[in-house]
């Protein structure tokens, strides 16, 4: 399981994963530190309603209020905030995942840049060999899209595409963010009960194998 884990906030459609994604390692008493990008935050507002302040110490009084009852601890940084942990490899966070993951950021990470915290601590998570996960949702993807990813894999980095399945019968928009966010907590050996696993028995079901998640 990992302790500390940095979840990174930009631009891309996908909002609800990020944020359902948040509240599951807290619940897991995982220490999150969480940075975000300023299109996160218009597209947090367009896709959830949700408003995502300007200022980190903000959002981390917001959060820490709205997560109050969750077992981990939260700490919030600011784009240029260069002193904060996850900026330096003597201190990196034991995984790093970027959801969503835009392709902007995805290309600054590909060719290690550095411009912002998000790209920052995406490289120290890279060369100190964490786990970094990104959660890119572009469709359809260009040639250079799916060149930046293959190098990013090369480098160590989980290419998890936030494609649902639908084989479990989901009957919500939040069963299908659930699958997704299984998929990247799985990734962290971060314990969950989101979804039904392969070759496991429901005696509500008669018996029956559960529905598959891998």
């Amino acid at each position: 399981m990992s302790e500390t884990v940095c979840l990174a906030l930009t631009g891309a459609s996908g909002m609800p994963y990020g944020i359902r994604l948040l509240e599951c390692l807290l619940g897991a008493g995982c220490r999150v530190q969480l940075l975000y990008s300023q299109a996160a935050q218009i597209v947090a507002r367009q896709e959830m309603g949700l408003e995502l302040p300007s200022r980190a110490a903000e959002l981390q009084a917001t959060l820490r209020e709205r997560y109050a009852a969750l077992p981990g601890t939260l700490a919030v940084f600011g784009r240029e905030e260069w002193f904060a942990p996850v900026a330096s490899g003597s201190n990196p966070p034991d995984a790093m995942v970027v959801c969503p993951c835009s392709m902007g950021t995805l290309a600054a990470i590909a060719q290690g840049l550095a411009d912002n915290l998000i790209e920052r601590a995406a490289d120290v998570v890279l060369k100190e060999g964490r786990k970094l996960v990104l959660v890119p949702r572009e469709t359809p993807l260009s040639a250079i899209h799916l060149e930046n990813m293959l190098r990013l894999s090369r480098a160590g980095a989980v290419i998890l595409p936030p494609n649902p399945g639908f084989y479990h019968r989901p009957q919500s928009v939040e069963a299908i963010v659930d699958f997704v966010v299984a998929r990247i907590l799985d990734q962290l050996r971060v314990p969950h009960a989101l979804m039904r696993r392969w070759g496991e028995v429901d005696a509500a079901d008669g018996g029956a194998a559960r529905a598959p998640t891998a």
